[in-house]
């Protein structure tokens, strides 16, 4: 990957409302010391009011002291004017005039990725341009997975800005996430081809799709409208999304207008050159010129150049940016997170309702005292089970003793009974008495 650094405009002094370099005084009346120097210095008297609504004025002072990144994407086809368009819209030499390779050159076997950086200077105001562009891209007999290349660049700045934001230290955050996708389609005249739906389908979840169609200038203005219709139709067919401005509450008539006519242009029918002709009545334009007239690329009924200018740079730029940070970085980060086994609980940052609170804890606390009460039931149940048993089990056995008592007894009072009838009857007792009896008187005889 290459990468280059242009400085395309010198810093300009801070003008005061005269229109003098004013700022460039005071630094050298602070450099003399001397107090006739500073009582040169004008102070400001605040004169207006001070509150809340000065905020906008500090963000702006602020990013105009940090600087903007925007990283930009061009694919598409070779010899399509990818890098004419890039030169025109920034209105820098960015890339080099490119030479025809010969027949017999080498050419690439896959896709290469190349990236190109420039800082950028208008009004006091600093941005650093990155664009990626991806030569050799549909150039080969088989584009079976020519797209995997891109992808696999995407989300590997995807994962460096990932790394940068789990790091301890995240003051120098350098962001180089793809913020627009430029997807450039052959004026054929006809639909998308293949390629292009099956590009479009893998990236429209990861990067800012905006359509292009190259070489206007080869199409009759009511073969670009059909065109276009065609285009779109194949679009909403396949459910690609591409970036569409977003609308916002309280804006003005003007402005309106304004966005609807960009949206009704995509996808833009674009002509670039960064050289400039001469028109038939003497005005030296950027365009194209061929025998039977000039194209002019900043004329709008010529081609879309410049709402495409006006939606990338001068309007849409931090939308862009926007998108990419909040929706598109946050979903692949979210399914990243999710594939390595981290899990958040969605409760967290929840908004509640008070009223709504109160009354859920009220439930989960009645539920809470309906599950002890259920348990409590359940454990005295199964305590008075094991009484019962035990009591029941004690009853049985004082009711087999009873019984063993009364029979022992019941036989006793038989053996007495019989041994009282007998005495009545003057019966001799039984022959083992009468033996005992002997045997005991001969013992003490």
């Amino acid at each position: 990957m290459a990468s280059t650094d242009v400085s395309l405009a010198p810093t300009s002094p801070v003008m005061n409302g005269n229109g003098n370099a004013h700022g460039m005084q005071i630094a050298s009346s602070y450099q003399n010391g001397s107090p006739a120097a500073l009582s040169n210095v004008v102070r400001k008297k605040l004169m207006g009011y001070v509150g809340f609504a000065n905020f906008p004025n500090q963000v702006h002072r602020k990013s105009v002291r940090k600087g903007f990144h925007f990283t930009a994407m061009v694919v598409g086809e070779s010899g399509l004017g990818k890098s004419t368009l890039i030169n025109t819209l920034f209105n820098t030499k960015l890339y080099p005039k490119k030479e025809p390779l010969p027949p017999s050159a080498d050419r690439p076997q896959t896709v290469a990725i190349e990236s190109i950086s420039a800082d950028i200077e208008e009004n006091g105001v600093r941005l650093r341009l990155t664009v990626v562009d991806t030569p050799g891209f549909g150039d080969f007999v088989n584009n079976d997975e020519s797209w995997k290349p891109i992808v696999e660049n995407i989300e590997a700045r995807f994962d460096a800005y990932l790394e940068q934001e789990n790091r301890v230290n995240r003051q120098k955050m350098v962001d180089n996430r793809v913020h627009a996708c430029l997807y450039f389609i052959q004026p054929t005249g006809h639909a998308l081809k293949q390629i292009d739906i099956e590009f479009m389908r893998r990236l429209h979840s990861k990067v800012n799709l905006i359509p292009i169609i190259a070489k206007a200038d080869t199409m009759t203005d009511e073969e670009i409208l059909l065109f276009k219709q065609r285009v779109l139709s194949d679009i909403e067919h396949h459910n690609i999304r591409i970036f569409k401005a977003p609308t916002y509450e309280n804006e003005d008539e003007e402005t309106l207008n304004e966005n609807e006519e960009i949206a009704s242009k995509i996808p833009f029918a674009v002509v670039g050159s960064d050289t400039e002709v001469d028109t038939p009545d003497g005005r030296k334009v950027r365009g194209r010129s061929y025998p039977w007239g000039v194209v002019e690329v900043d004329n709008e009924e010529h081609c879309d150049f410049v709402k495409l200018r006006q939606m990338l740079v001068r309007t849409y730029m931090e939308e862009l940016r926007e998108h990419t940070n909040d929706v598109l970085y946050e979903n692949y980060r979210s399914e990243k997170l999710l594939g390595m086994g981290v899990t958040q609980d969605h409760s967290v940052f929840k908004e509640v309702n008070p009223a709504a609170k109160v009354a859920e804890e009220r439930t989960l606390h009645d539920a809470k005292l309906a599950k002890m009460e259920a348990e409590m039931k359940m454990v005295f149940q199964q305590k008075v089970q094991e009484k019962e048993s035990k009591l029941k089990q004690s009853e049985e056995e004082l009711y087999a003793r009873h019984r063993e008592m009364k029979e022992a007894l019941e036989k006793q009072r038989a053996e007495l009974e019989d041994k009282k009838r007998r005495i009545e009857t003057g019966r001799p007792l039984t022959p083992e008495n009468k033996s005992n009896t002997k045997k005991k008187g001969f013992l003490r005889a």
